[in-house]
């Protein structure tokens, strides 16, 4: 994907938020660390842009609430800002890139502990694929099928995929947070 497909894409992700939601009151955008902060940023600057409003937005570290806590080195890796209590409130999680699944059930583990919003939903840059879990986004940017030893890299200037260098591991590949990088673990 190039730069302006991922400009078309967090576009098309902000109108589809507004569509199924009836509009934005009672959203809240939540960027999950690290790669979907500034993708979460993005898409609320879309559709404020759209919308004519600002909408809520906030960043969420689920280091702790992940399933692989105790059999790998995972230290938390940035803020949990939650702009408000989610409870009643429709929650747009956002990550750049959707993999196996175990970081967004962790998420869904870590906004709860915050308030019980009414519904969350999932927006995604590019879903790779791989799934270990039954977690499906509600908006992609690009369905970008790919092999388990391949990398996804999302930053502004576009999205780029190669092949993960090093030992192989498939563990939380971390990036430059452009516009967000990585792959879901």
């Amino acid at each position: 994907m190039s730069t302006d497909d991922v400009t078309r894409a967090v576009r098309r992700m902000a109108h589809e938020i507004l569509e199924k939601n009836h509009g934005c009151d009672d959203v809240m955008i939540v960027g999950m660390q690290t790669g979907g902060v500034d993708l979460a940023r993005a898409i609320a600057a879309a559709v404020a842009d759209i919308e004519g409003s600002e909408v809520p937005t906030g960043t969420l570290d689920a280091t702790m609430h992940r399933d692989d806590f105790g059999l790998r080195p995972v230290m938390p890796e940035a803020v949990t800002d939650i702009p408000g209590d989610p409870t009643g409130k429709t929650i747009v999680l956002v990550d750049d890139v959707l993999f196996t699944g175990r970081t967004v059930r962790a998420a869904l583990d870590a906004i709860h502990a915050y308030g019980r919003p009414t519904a969350i939903q999932l927006a995604v840059m590019v879903d790779r694929g791989h799934r270990e879990l039954p977690i499906r986004p509600d908006y992609v940017g690009k369905n970008l099928p790919t092999r388990r030893d391949e990398m996804v890299d999302v930053h502004a200037d576009g999205v780029d995929l190669g092949e993960i260098a090093g030992d192989g591991d498939l563990g939380e590949i971390a990036g430059d947070g452009d516009l967000g990088v990585g792959g879901e673990g």
